[in-house]
C-alpha cells in the first residue's frame, strides 16, 4: 500500500516544486562580455569624482569628468533597489543584476528581470547626446526584455536616472554646467563642459 501511494505523492511533490521555481524564458545575452563588480566604493567614487570635477570647473571654468562601466554599474544597481519609479508593483527592481557597458559611443544595460514565475534577460541601448541647452540628451534607441513588453514609464525613469548620474552627486554647480561633448569609448565615458 505504501508503495503505491509513494509514486503518486512523489510526483504531486515534484510537479508542486516545479511550479515554485522560476521558468527562464530566453531574452539578450551578454555572456561573453565580462562581468563587472558592483560596490559601494564604485558608487561613491562617482560622486566623490563628480564633486571634484566641478570644484576644479569653479576655478578654471573647465569641467572633465571620465566615468567607468564600474562607477555607472554600481550607480545603476543600488538606485535600482531603492528608487520607486524603477521598481515593479510587487517592489521587485525592474531590472536586477545590472551591467552597464560603455562601448562604440554608446551606453549598453543588461540584466534580468522577472514577472511572475518568468525570467528573461533584457537588454537597453541608450545614445547620450546633447541638447540646445548644453544638457545630457538621453535616447533609449532599443529595449529588449524578452518575450516581455518593455515596462510602462521605463523611457523616463531611465532617462531621470542617467540624468542625475550627471547632476545628482554635485548639487547646484550642476546647474551651471553647459556640456560641450560627451564621448562613449571602451569602457569610459568623458564628459567635457564648461561652468557658465
Amino acid at each position: 500500500m505504501k508503495q503505491k501511494l509513494a509514486l503518486p505523492l512523489f510526483l504531486t511533490v515534484l510537479l508542486l516544486a516545479s511550479l515554485a521555481c522560476t521558468i527562464f524564458v530566453g531574452g539578450p545575452d551578454a555572456s561573453d562580455l565580462p562581468a563587472i563588480p558592483v560596490s559601494k566604493e564604485a558608487e561613491q567614487s562617482l560622486k566623490d569624482e563628480m564633486k571634484k570635477a566641478f570644484e576644479a570647473g569653479v576655478e578654471s571654468g573647465n569641467v572633465t569628468l571620465n566615468i567607468t562601466e564600474t562607477q555607472i554599474t554600481s550607480y545603476l544597481a543600488y538606485r535600482l533597489q531603492t528608487d520607486t519609479n524603477l521598481q515593479q508593483t510587487d517592489s521587485q527592481p525592474i531590472i536586477t543584476d545590472p551591467q552597464v557597458y560603455l562601448r562604440d559611443g554608446q551606453m549598453k544595460i543588461y540584466g534580468k528581470t522577472q514577472q511572475g514565475m518568468f525570467a528573461a534577460n533584457i537588454g537597453i541601448i541608450i545614445n547620450v547626446g546633447i541638447d540646445e541647452a548644453g544638457q545630457p540628451k538621453i535616447e533609449i534607441t532599443s529595449a529588449d526584455f524578452g518575450p516581455f513588453p518593455a515596462p510602462d514609464g521605463l523611457k523616463d525613469a531611465l532617462t531621470a536616472m542617467i540624468k542625475e548620474a550627471y547632476t545628482g552627486a554635485i548639487g547646484p554647480a550642476a546647474t551651471g554646467l553647459r556640456i560641450e561633448t560627451i564621448t562613449i569609448a571602451n569602457g569610459v565615458m568623458t564628459i567635457i563642459g564648461r561652468i557658465k
